[in-house]
């Protein structure tokens, strides 16, 4: 499977983008912390979606899929945490993302898990 065709990696790469321009108006403090952080939670989705697709088996795709799955609520957290000490006012719409490409990847992981038992 060529990640580049997964409409869910995609999707993961579009919301890194927008991550990356939220967090440009972090304060220059952060940069080291939080903007850090957060960044480096959402490049982790689409990369292990990636990594996992280019694996040599069901079993370790999955595997990456629920890394991805990890990275995704660390960067959920990561943006309530950004919308609490005052750095994003609206977060809600950018958790609802986050919530899609869950629901994404857990559609793959059940396809995949499905392709393995009709083996």
């Amino acid at each position: 499977m060529i990640h580049k065709d997964l409409d869910v990696w995609k999707k993961a790469i579009e919301f890194v983008a927008e991550i990356y321009k939220i967090t440009r108006e972090f304060p220059k403090e952060e940069i080291y912390g939080l903007t850090s952080q957060i960044r480096r939670a959402a490049v982790s989705i689409p990369s292990n979606i990636a990594e996992g697709a280019a694996r040599n088996s069901t079993k370790e795709f999955i595997q990456f899929l629920y890394i991805a799955l990890g990275s995704s609520a660390e960067t959920e957290t990561q943006l309530i945490i950004a919308k609490e000490i005052g750095y994003i006012q609206k977060v809600e719409e950018k958790l609802d993302e986050i919530e899609r490409i869950r629901k994404m990847i857990l559609g793959l992981i059940r396809h995949l898990k499905g392709k393995a038992h009709a083996k």
